[in-house]
């Protein structure tokens, strides 16, 4: 890592505040790219390989089923070992910044390989998806996830400052690609790419290119100020001793029970998003029902940044975000009695979002409470070795999620869209196979190219296990995480905790200079 010593690589923030530049370049714009890939990732992926590549009832409906879960094993495993590397890493620019470095370009790189699936036999289409779903979230994203999320944590210990941080941080998020993937892809670009393949692999490079060039602003416009603040030697424990020092923390417990379950009921909400509205409560790729779910939902999303830091500030980040989880099960209630009136989801939703919030906005900076009160109690920084954890339940629950919604898909019976060049031929795949169309014939317009893309009436078996995902499971885990946020009192001491901190730091580092 000497090659990070060169001024061509050193950060553009030499302030030992936080300033203007790094929260609107570092911390809002830099991350956009990489964020937005991933969210439209998280919405659409699974939906390419359902509907465009027609992977579902591949081996009887088990690739889709295991893959995604073998994969999440994979890359848990690589979560630990970034984890490892980045707290092993002593470079002039930070610990987890040049790793950053890189992964601006080995993310565009791998996001383009995951739409590229030849036109082949099952067989090397399976393995030609297995092998670039880990090259892009097993090694590329995992890199970039591990840094990125650190960046809060590692930027200072002002609590005002990093709570602003983690607000701009999740506008990103929240605002950039929520934008993109709420309005833009349901009205304009889901209905013109339909299910053509070369579409989709032009949309995603385009998407995977813009990574680049933004990823490299959020490396140059962040600094680790945590970081350069241990300037003496710190000590080296074993991996197995990391985890009994975390795991034994009552606060770091906690934190990872609340990520756990909130991403267990964001995940298949994500995953179902699609399905919902094409099937249960619009029709397919209408332009409209998606756009309307996605936005009015989320219309809270943009009060937020004006409101959210405020309160916490005043209630605590705690205390806001568990009454926030009240109102979140509450809408998701209200919207899964009634999942076929799309007003009343319209309402739901925006209930539902208020409540999540605080959530959206303030997670990072509670988590870096937890890892500074970690740090008092252990006199020690385990950010990698914390962080690996984290993305350990993100990336494991999204491939166990993923498994199970695609198993119960395929149990259901769900009926993936054909193509066909005109209405006859349309009638006449249709009756081969005994299935009705969801929209009459007659009414289907043809994408551009003439092809027109038929959606099934789904079972009812299917439209259950679609609302279920997307609207009934997280009335469940907003109740589980009120009780467990109940318990989260870390911010009671925390100042005064941060303040000991600082004055270990101070004579360690006077010791040091006196030594030499």
């Amino acid at each position: 890592m000497k090659l990070m010593n060169s001024p061509l690589f050193s950060s553009r923030v030499k302030s030992e505040a936080v300033t203007k530049s790094e929260k609107w370049l570092g911390y809002l714009l830099g991350p956009a790219g990489a964020l937005l890939l991933n969210a439209v990732l998280a919405t659409y992926l699974n939906v390419y390989y359902t509907d465009v590549l027609n992977l579902t009832p591949l081996w009887g409906g088990a690739f889709l089923t295991v893959f995604p879960i073998v994969s999440k094993i994979i890359d848990a495993i690589t979560n630990v070992v970034m984890g490892q590397i980045i707290d092993r890493t002593k470079t002039k620019e930070g610990k987890a910044r040049p790793w950053l470095l890189l992964s601006a370009f080995l993310v565009p790189l791998t996001g383009i390989l995951l739409f590229t699936v030849p036109e082949s036999s099952d067989a090397v289409k399976a393995i030609w998806v297995m092998i670039s779903y880990n090259l892009f979230y097993s090694f590329a994203y995992t890199i970039f996830n591990m840094s990125h999320n650190l960046m809060v944590p590692l930027s200072t210990r002002d609590g005002t400052a990093r709570g602003g941080l983690s607000v701009f941080n999740q506008i990103t998020t929240i605002m950039m690609s929520g934008i993109l993937v709420a309005l833009v892809f349901p009205m304009v670009i889901m209905p013109m790419i339909g299910v053509d393949k070369s579409k989709w692999i032009t949309l995603m490079t385009v998407l995977s290119i813009l990574a680049l060039p933004l990823t490299l602003l959020e490396y140059y416009f962040t600094k680790e100020r945590v970081t350069e603040e241990a300037k003496s030697e710190e000590t080296r424990l074993s991996f197995g001793r990391q985890m009994k020092i975390l795991f034994t923390d009552k606060y770091m417990l906690l934190m990872y029970a609340y990520f756990l379950i909130y991403t267990v009921g964001v995940t298949l909400k994500n995953l179902g998003l699609v399905y919902y509205c094409n099937y249960v409560l619009g029709t397919y790729n209408d332009g409209i029902t998606q756009m309307l779910v996605s936005v009015i939902g989320g219309i809270p999303m943009g009060i937020g940044i004006f409101a959210v830091w405020p309160l916490a500030k005043k209630f605590g980040k705690r205390n806001v975000t568990m009454v926030g989880f009240i109102l979140y099960a509450v809408g998701s209630l209200i919207c899964w009695i009634f999942s076929r009136s799309l007003v009343i989801v319209l309402i739901g939703q925006f209930i539902k979002n208020i409540g999540g919030l605080p959530c959206a906005y303030v997670f990072m900076a509670l988590f870096a409470d937890c890892l500074d009160h970690l740090e008092w109690k252990k006199d020690l920084r385990m950010d990698g070795a914390a962080m690996s954890v984290y993305n350990i339940i993100a990336v494991a629950m999204v491939g166990i999620m993923t498994g199970v919604f695609n198993w119960m898909l395929a149990k259901a019976g769900y009926i993936a869209p054909v193509t066909a060049t005109s209405a006859a031929d349309a009638a006449s795949k249709l009756a081969a196979n005994g299935w009705l169309p969801q929209v009459a014939l007659e009414n289907l317009k043809p994408a551009a190219d003439g092809v027109l893309t038929v959606a099934m009436q789904q079972p009812d078996k299917v439209n259950w296990v679609i609302s279920f995902a997307f609207v009934g499971l997280e009335v469940f885990t907003g109740v589980a995480l009120v009780v467990i946020l109940f318990f989260l009192n870390v911010e009671k001491k925390l100042p005064a905790e941060q303040a000991e901190i600082r004055a270990r730091h101070e004579a360690k580092d006077a010791g040091k200079e006196l030594a030499e």
